[in-house]
């Protein structure tokens, strides 16, 4: 690969390319998707939200601008900020505001509020059910993206930058406190509940991080995929299946 491509990727010529995926094409037509537990939810441009019920994207009687499932449950966020967990057969609004949330980690939540303030909540806080008041951690800096996993979490800030916090716990979510600098530049990132790392840049460019592991959370280098015709514009994986949004809004299914 040329200078040129690197430059115009704003990666370096580290990352290997390309990785190849046997793709299908879903119906539907979504912003956002996420994939957890098995499970694998959405939301449209109208701010619908999609469940997948036997390979069909289903809508669900409640609108949000941004949906997560994980291990920390199903949450999501209204366009007024407001927080939702589903509880019992029904969607109970948590305390505080988030434009962002994640619920990948191990147990615990995670995301980012209008100021992309940074905020986690640990995982008995999580469990204990609805509250007036929530122990929300603020961490440090400030992010517009952030997904947890296993064991990091990861995040992007405006200017696309890309950070890593490690030492992530279900009882220790603002894991090691300090936040570090990853090399390249993403729009969003999406860390798998098995700690696989995926994201989008603004070019709709589409990245995995290899070599990830517990033992070395960062991992080694990016990799490129080519999943859709256009560009890409969000991405979730699980299960050894990567679910990807393309520009114009089509779902496909890789594996």
């Amino acid at each position: 690969m040329g200078a040129y491509q690197c430059i115009l990727l704003l990666f370096s010529c580290q990352f290997l390319y390309i990785l190849a995926l046997n793709c299908a094409v879903m119906s539907g037509i979504l912003k956002q998707i996420d994939a957890g537990l098995g499970s694998v939810v959405g939301v449209n441009d109208q701010n619908e939200v999609f469940v997948l019920f036997d390979n069909v994207f289903t809508k669900i009687n409640i609108p949000l601008k941004h949906f997560s499932i994980g291990p920390a449950g199903q949450l999501g966020v209204s366009v007024t900020n407001n927080i939702f967990k589903f509880q019992s057969g029904r969607f109970v609004q948590l305390p505080g505001l988030l434009k962002q949330v994640d619920a990948g980690g191990d147990q615990l939540i995670a995301g980012v509020n209008m100021n992309d303030d940074i905020y986690c909540l640990n995982m008995d806080a999580n469990n204990s059910g609805p509250s007036s008041t929530i122990p929300w951690v603020q961490l440090p800096g400030k992010l517009k993206y952030y997904s947890c996993g296993p064991y990091s979490c990861w995040g992007v800030n405006s200017n696309d930058n890309i950070f890593i916090m490690k030492g992530v716990s279900s009882n220790n979510c603002g894991g090691s406190g300090s936040f570090e600098n990853v090399p390249g530049l993403l729009s969003m990132i999406e860390v798998a509940t098995d700690g696989s790392v995926y994201g989008v840049n603004y070019q709709g460019v589409l990245f995995q991080r290899v070599g990830v592991s517990r033992s070395n959370p960062t991992g080694s280098d990016w990799t490129s995929s080519v999943v859709c015709p256009n560009s890409h514009k969000h991405v979730s994986f699980d299960l050894g299946v990567l679910w990807v949004i393309c520009g114009d809004g089509s779902i496909r299914r890789c594996t």
